[in-house]
């Protein structure tokens, strides 16, 4: 991996590459092609919140001020009285198969973890998808198992593996 990954706050600049990176063919890839979006979603959002909530949020990924992709969560309740957070990513073509992504999802569970009382982040990638499987993998993430029929895309379902990764799994004053 050259250089080093930072996770930022999203600007108005950012939100046509959001925009491509959730709903351009091209740019989604094989697993994150689900349709066309709506492409004001993320400009309202962002008027209304900067992109970031009490139940969920989007970090740029930057790269020496340059933006590669980013990463997301949102809230999901496990009992009455406890909630976990659901993360997922996506990474600018260009910048694939570089190790950002790995980065960035070590930096965001250290930033969950250090800002939220939540105990368990959790993630789930199409079966298929094996750089996204070793990503997580690298990034501290335990495989837990298969949800099957879990994401309907191109007409099907298709499977997807469970990965979380626990608070007392990870050391929050790494560098």
């Amino acid at each position: 991996m050259q250089g080093q990954v930072e996770l930022v706050p999203a600007t108005e600049a950012d939100l046509p590459l959001l925009y491509r990176l959730t709903s351009d063919p091209e740019a989604t890839g094989t697993h994150e092609w689900f349709g066309w979006q709506d492409p004001h979603a993320f400009r309202r959002r962002w008027e209304q919140n900067g992109l970031l909530d009490e139940a969920s949020g989007v970090l740029m990924m930057s790269l020496g001020g340059e933006r590669v992709g980013f990463v997301a969560w949102r809230k999901r309740p496990m009992a009455r009285t406890s909630f976990c957070w659901n993360v997922g990513i996506a990474v600018a073509p260009a910048s694939r198969g570089k190790g950002y992504g790995t980065a960035a999802q070590r930096l965001l569970v250290r930033y969950l973890f250090a800002h939220s009382q939540a105990n368990r982040i959790e993630a789930g990638t199409e079966v298929t998808n094996l750089a996204e499987r070793r990503a997580l993998e690298k990034a501290g993430f335990t495989r837990e198992g298969i949800a099957r029929g879990a994401a309907f895309q191109n007409g099907r379902w298709h499977d997807a593996v469970i990965y979380s990764v626990l608070r007392a799994e990870v050391d929050l004053d790494a560098d």
